[in-house]
């Protein structure tokens, strides 16, 4: 396995980050196909096995049961200083707004609860999950400072967000002393590479490190078109990001089939082989060991100039979808993609 600093931090990672949302108890939270403990250990033990040492979940998976059997699982299998921990904050919900609980305290409860989860005393990396609109920024930035400053996470790292808002937080954070965002984690892969338009520069101006999800867009890029699995059949939300282009994806995703046939590897060797050329670290989903040793061979696997090019000049311009196309400040008032009842995840 190769290793990378992550962005301006001193934190080595693999250039492969194992994706823990599809771990879980299914019968609680927002996905159907998630793997119960005994699977999800499996494939974190894989993972180890292979020098993985970057892992990310999130307080939004499956209710938290994602963290438990991630932090139940590390602790078992490797030493906490020879990992990498990863996880995420949601904003701040109506009724904590309606209660006055400010963006400070709302961090502080949010990060107590994830080290709970976990059965640890810090992470490595406090992901500030999607834009919230309803606090102000300084409030998230001095909340997100206080649990640096308090050893409960070591770095901060943003998702879902467009560039300006990196942008404006980082200033913000750098004029008040306060920690700065080191890495973003947004909606990047082979067949959608909007994120090419603003945040890859200023990230690579800024030495921000790029940990996108979806690198491998639900599967799709991991398969023939037509070909499916449980996830493909069940999951509503990547299908709302997906199904509406499947006509124009399909030719990229042929030509990954192509490539992957023509050098007999798997397909999801050369779909993140290319995001490896653009990106630090991608966070790759796994429900069966062979996903993660796909992966991580891909970061063995180096595309010549001519391959690049024949896999990137297909795309055409997609509109935003999923969490970023509620990136908006009336966000609040219809319901989130990402829900379990009235709860927003």
């Amino acid at each position: 396995m190769k290793y990378t600093k992550l962005g301006n931090s001193d934190l080595m990672v693999s250039r492969i980050c194992l994706g823990c949302m599809g771990f879980g108890d299914s019968q609680n939270g927002q996905h159907t196909w998630t793997l119960d403990e005994d699977h999800s250990r499996e494939i974190i033990k894989r993972a180890l096995d292979l020098e993985i040492n970057f892992f990310d979940t999130a307080a939004a998976y499956q209710s938290g049961t994602s963290e438990q059997y991630v932090g139940r699982a590390l602790r078992d299998y490797a030493e906490r200083d020879k990992v990498i921990i990863a996880t995420k904050f949601l904003p701040r919900t109506t009724e904590e707004i309606a209660e006055g609980i400010t963006g400070q305290l709302h961090i502080e409860r949010m990060i107590d609860k994830s080290l709970k989860n976990l059965s640890m005393d810090y992470v490595d990396l406090y992901i500030y999950h999607m834009w919230d609109y309803q606090t102000p920024l300084y409030d998230m930035m001095d909340g997100l400072n206080r649990i640096v400053k308090a050893g409960k996470a070591r770095y901060i790292g943003i998702s879902n967000c467009f560039a300006w808002q990196l942008a404006k937080a980082n200033a913000l954070a750098e004029m008040e002393g306060f920690a700065k965002f080191v890495s973003v984690q947004g909606h990047y892969n082979l067949i959608f590479r909007e994120e090419e338009r603003e945040m890859v520069p200023y990230c690579q101006e800024e030495h921000i490190a790029l940990t996108p999800y979806s690198a491998l867009a639900g599967g799709r890029l991991a398969r023939h078109p037509g070909e499916l699995s449980r996830r493909l059949e069940e999951d509503n939300y990547a299908r709302l990001k997906y199904d509406k282009t499947a006509e124009q994806d399909n030719i990229i995703i042929g030509r990954v089939a192509e490539l992957a046939d023509r050098r007999n590897v798997s397909m999801t060797e050369i779909a993140l082989a290319w995001l490896l050329t653009k990106t630090a670290s991608p966070v790759v989903g796994a429900t069966k060991s062979r996903h993660i040793e796909g992966a991580a061979a891909a970061a063995e696997t180096e595309l010549t100039g001519e391959e690049l090019a024949y896999l990137e000049e297909a795309y055409v311009p997609h509109r935003l979808v999923g969490v970023m196309a509620q990136n908006r400040p009336d966000t609040r008032r219809e319901k989130h993609v990402w829900s379990v009842g009235d709860q927003k995840i």
